[in-house]
């Protein structure tokens, strides 16, 4: 399968700067987002694959290594061979290659073929796998989350239930019953690898039974030999000021526990902001519109319009157009950036009146008659 195109997944050039990436991130997650689009499995698909792509190009070092490999795992961090460090330490890869079948070095030469391609994969792969299991992170997990406008702004601490696989207390995760003793694994012969052979090549991987621990025992009673437990944990979740719709969170080690001892998986929280019935939001701006009177347009006015901190007084002055805007600053969305508040921008809708009696009739006849302006002359040339 072809590695994913990141850039054509977010429609984005690949020189393309950081804030270009947020936006166009922004508008497809908005629109591709399962709330938005119950049912759609399609629509969903693609909204995993924006989420995706937008985790490895918003990250400068993960977009440096997709940029210069064609693709990203968090199991291979700059590494050409695809080795590299996995779960903080760094590792062999997971095949080991034998050449014993060739002869590249001649007799006598103390550095072969084979020592030196053992020597750049790390050495010593083989006899580390005897010595210690073959650590599995665990898998990460995800949770939808709604909260409302205003919480999404002001930020918020809240508790979550969530069901995830728990390393064992028995026997530690490892799956084996420590209590009744360890025998070396018949596979294996205690080796930790098992060696397959294709044509004149040998191949050496983890042993499926002992998992390259090279030791096997008893199945732990308590969890099956899964050395792992489902069960339902309430984690306490600090959701910062300034979410947005679609965004994604991760709450590390909080997705399943490890395997056989390694690092557990991370929980990641899918925001879904609520509408506001007046507000509307665009970046770190907030949007409403405020409806005035013909006479409050014409001869100008103060009133009261509602802010996410609470009422304040707009000014509105003489002559105001329908259309027109008004700008509040720092009254808006506090950055996720954290490089200041955006603002509260106010569009001016004027209402006209329904007249019904002669008396008023008459009296927008005599403004008319006093203020012959054509606003149309311009369209007459």
């Amino acid at each position: 399968m072809a590695n994913p195109d990141y850039y054509a997944t977010l429609g984005i050039g690949r020189k393309a700067k950081e804030a270009e990436i947020k936006k166009a991130y922004r508008k497809l997650a908005r629109k591709n987002h399962p709330d938005v689009n119950p049912g759609d499995k399609a629509a969903e698909e693609r909204f995993k694959k924006i989420q995706e792509a937008y985790e490895v190009l918003s990250d400068p070092k993960k977009r440096a290594i997709y940029d210069q490999y064609g693709f990203y795992s968090d199991n291979i961090r700059e590494s050409p061979f695809g080795g590299g460090e996995r779960g903080g330490q760094r590792e062999g890869p997971a095949w080991q290659y034998d050449f014993s079948g060739f002869d590249f070095g001649g007799a006598g030469e103390p550095s072969s073929f084979r020592d030196i391609f053992s020597e750049v994969f790390g050495g010593g792969g083989r006899r580390r796998a005897a010595r210690e299991p073959q650590q599995e992170k665990g898998e990460d997990l995800e949770h939808h989350l709604h909260i409302s406008f205003d919480e999404a702004i002001r930020g918020l601490e809240t508790r979550i239930s969530i069901n995830r696989a728990d390393a064992c207390p028995d026997c530690r995760g490892t799956g084996t019953a420590a209590s009744k003793g360890q025998a070396v694994c018949a596979t294996c012969k205690g080796s930790g690898q098992e060696v397959r052979s294709h044509g004149v090549m040998k191949f050496s991987a983890p042993c499926h039974t002992c998992g390259g621990s090279g030791k096997v025992g008893p199945r732990c009673g308590h969890c099956g030999g899964s050395g792992r437990l489902g069960r339902q944990e309430t984690v306490t979740i600090r959701i910062p000021a300034g979410v947005d719709n679609g965004y994604r969170m991760r709450v590390p080690g909080k997705g399943a526990a490890g395997q056989r001892g390694g690092p557990g998986g991370d929980l990641y929280l899918m925001i879904t902001v609520r509408p506001h019935p007046v507000f509307r939001r665009e970046g770190d701006d907030i949007l409403i519109t405020v409806p005035i009177t013909v006479t409050e347009a014409a001869l100008g006015c103060k009133i009261e319009v509602p802010t996410i901190s609470g009422m304040t007084l707009l000014r509105i002055p003489p002559g105001t157009q329908s259309g027109q805007k008004f700008r509040l600053r720092g009254k808006g969305v506090p950055s996720l950036r954290g490089d200041g508040v955006g603002n509260q921008i106010m569009e001016v809708r004027v209402v006209v009146p329904r007249v019904a009696d002669e008396r008023s009739k008459e009296i927008l006849r005599e403004l008319a008659r006093l203020n012959p302006e054509d606003p149309r002359a311009g369209l007459l040339g």
